[in-house]
């Protein structure tokens, strides 16, 4: 995937316009706009529009079985996995797993992830331990988990001869994602650790500065952008100031 590629696209989740502009409007026009913006980042590289659906959304309340997320139909995820397929891009199922854990949201999307354009991304702030509730606290994960996550996606690729399949995890602070040096690559699996935050262009580099420092050998970066947050009383990074940023981000996602 890497370095041939640069990934370029929105996230979010029909009906949700707060999640982000993915589920605003027709999916084959958001898959439309998202190839242009994967052109306006390619920067000598291929440019790959990335359609990122929340698969699994957490909820402020517990839901019938007690795991604080819900889980987006296979109709609506099967409809966005044909845009982006019309589109040669790529589907990323998002997971805010709320008290649900981690690996069993992932194996539940099994049938999706036999696809060779089909990879996944995790939201650890929305990874809450016993007691915690979505929206109160941040959550978080660890080397240890992404491992495992990550050997799951390496053995599908292995049993179906796919493709190397991206393994996204956005992080807002440091203290999302604990002992990271326990992360270990896994064959057939691209790890990118995508800095998230709002803010101005000024907030958002040092927040860039503080998650990028001392990265894990093979791990790749990437940046997400709030069309409107990071708008207000500022503006939005231009994709030239995204791209000065060192190390220079892989993936770009807007919300």
């Amino acid at each position: 995937m890497f370095p041939r590629y640069r990934l370029a696209g929105f996230c979010g989740l029909p009906g949700a316009a707060a999640l982000g502009r993915l589920g605003t409007g027709d999916p084959g026009r958001r898959a439309a706009e998202a190839e242009k913006v994967a052109h306006s980042f390619a920067a000598g590289r291929e440019p790959l529009p990335v359609l990122e659906l929340l698969a699994t959304v957490a909820n402020s309340a517990a839901g019938p079985d007690g795991m604080y997320r819900s889980r987006t139909p296979a109709a609506t995820i099967r409809r966005f996995h044909r845009v982006a397929r019309e589109r040669r891009g790529l589907l990323l199922l998002n997971i805010q797993p709320g008290r649900a854990a981690v690996l069993d949201e992932v194996k539940a999307l099994r049938d999706w992830l036999v696809h060779p354009d089909v990879g996944i991304a995790l939201d650890p702030e929305w990874e809450m331990g016993s007691g915690e509730v979505p929206g109160d606290a941040y959550g978080h994960t660890d080397g240890h988990e992404l491992t495992k996550v990550a050997r799951y996606l390496s053995g599908l690729v292995e049993k179906h001869d796919l493709p190397q399949k991206p393994l996204v995890f956005h992080q807002v602070a440091t203290s999302v994602v604990g002992a990271e040096s326990a992360l270990r690559p896994q064959p057939g699996v691209a790890l990118i650790k995508s800095a998230d935050g709002i803010g101005s262009p000024g907030l958002k580099r040092g927040t860039w500065h503080k998650l990028v420092h001392d990265l894990p050998d093979g791990l790749h970066t990437g940046f997400k952008l709030f069309y409107e947050e990071d708008a207000e009383g500022s503006r939005l990074m231009t994709p030239k100031e995204v791209l000065a940023l060192r190390p220079q981000p892989e993936y770009v996602m807007y919300e």
